[in-house]
């Protein structure tokens, strides 16, 4: 006979995971792709949310493995805004790791409606440990379609589309549903809607201790977190929290202060991942060590060249001369160069020729040469356009100092090769960092 204080716990499928004791990646927009989801899991991470991705975006998409890593990636061709002149080329949607991220990666999903929210869960569910329904992003592409935080005033809905994805996905895959919420203004209007929640089937459930409208600079709010954390283990549901955990440490210090069952790292992770690492076992590391290990997952993982950028331009400290060269790269190889990452550069120069980055470098002679021998092709088709060409061995020159001036043809002025150089593609300056958000709350 089962004792009356045992919490009672929901059954965890047998191809899901149990939230429990996990210190975890959380879901942010661009900084929880394939390679900053590898990196947490290299320092520890226990578990690892992947980005918000949009149902409509996910349903109708391709399931193909990349032959060259075995990553598993969910294509699908863009609209091409109607235009036939330019071929459409496939778009990575989704992208993952069947073994190094086994057993570990929740997809997290974004959406407004059961039908289609099954749907897409659908697709990955097979791939995946778990799924995880966005209902806390505040931010104005998620909400807009009713997605996201706005979830929070349609509990309906919620609770509908919670349902469903227990019955149609969790059930037959035998994966677990979730779902990550924020707190509301008044600790009633967020107990009525945890209670409803935890009755759907779900085996998780996070909160972010902010309210919707509150931004990652403001304090996290955690009055009511005993109160979800109790809700949550009557019914047998794991418990995380979210908002302002910085470490493994820390959050398991906050686990034991407030009874819930594992803690979300979010921006903490996105500029220096080995955080997960407690200080027992080594604590934060050298930005360096870090960069390096993230940025060889991107190569191996043929990651986005821009959302690369973009996470580099975050790890790398902003007074750090590699900073700044940073922001003019072009390509992987220009990475490897500042960097002085030497033993990343064959593996670089490939994903370069794969991701067509390959000429773009901003260092690399062979290119400049390139760039400088076009910006002549250029002046000259120019100059033939101002008046009758004619060959150069037709032009009269003077003592050997150029051609001589007439009205109809411009003459050209004496100059090293480099003056033609102001035709090389300039170094887009990048703008400063937006700010770390925990996007995907």
């Amino acid at each position: 006979m089962t004792s009356l204080t045992t919490t009672p716990r929901v059954p965890i499928p047998a191809n899901g995971v149990d939230y429990r004791g996990k210190i975890v990646l959380a879901p942010m927009v661009r900084s929880g792709e394939l390679p900053s989801r590898l990196t947490a899991l290299k320092y520890g991470a226990d578990l690892v949310w992947g980005p918000e991705t949009i149902d409509r975006a996910l349903a109708g998409a391709t399931r193909r493995v990349n032959p060259r890593n075995g990553c598993i990636e969910y294509t699908r061709l863009p609209s091409n805004g109607g235009r036939t002149e330019a071929a459409a080329q496939e778009s990575v949607i989704y992208r993952l790791d069947p073994v190094r991220e086994k057993g570990k990666l929740i997809f997290q999903l974004g959406t407004a409606t059961p039908e289609l929210a099954v749907q897409a869960a659908k697709m990955v569910a097979g791939d995946v440990a778990g799924i995880d329904v966005n209902s806390g992003c505040p931010k104005p592409f998620s909400t807009s379609g009713g997605m996201g935080a706005a979830l929070l005033r349609t509990p309906d809905k919620l609770v509908s589309i919670l349902e469903a994805l227990v019955r149609d996905v969790g059930n037959p895959y035998q994966i677990g549903i979730s779902v990550k919420i924020r707190i509301l203004e008044k600790p009633e209007i967020t107990e009525a809607l945890v209670s409803r929640l935890v009755k759907t089937g779900i085996t998780g459930l996070t909160v972010h201790c902010r309210t919707p409208p509150m931004r990652p600079r403001e304090r996290a709010i955690r009055d009511q977190l005993r109160m979800i954390r109790d809700i949550c283990h009557n019914a047998g549901v794991a418990c995380l929290m979210n908002g302002d955990v910085t470490s493994r440490d820390q959050a398991l210090a906050l686990m034991e202060e407030f009874g819930v069952d594992g803690a979300m790292i979010a921006t903490s992770a996105e500029t220096n991942p080995s955080c997960f690492q407690s200080e027992a076992d080594g604590g934060l590391l050298p930005f360096r060590d870090v960069v390096h290990a993230y940025l060889k997952f991107c190569i191996e993982s043929e990651n986005r060249f821009g959302n690369t950028k973009y996470l580099l331009n975050v790890m790398i400290p902003g007074k750090n001369k590699e900073f700044r060269d940073a922001k003019g790269s072009k390509n992987y190889a220009d990475f490897c160069h500042i960097l002085r990452f030497d033993d990343l550069m064959p593996a670089a120069l490939k994903v370069d020729e794969i991701l067509n980055l390959k000429g773009k470098s901003i260092f690399f002679e062979e290119t400049r040469n390139k760039a400088v021998q076009n910006a002549i092709e250029n002046n000259e088709t120019a100059r033939a356009a101002g008046g009758a060409s004619r060959p150069k061995s037709s032009s009269p020159a003077t003592s050997g100092v150029g051609p001589i001036r007439t009205n109809s043809i411009p003459a050209p002025t004496k100059s090293k090769p480099e003056t033609n150089e102001a035709n090389l593609e300039i170094p887009e300056t990048a703008s400063q960092s937006s700010q770390k958000q925990e996007v995907a709350a």
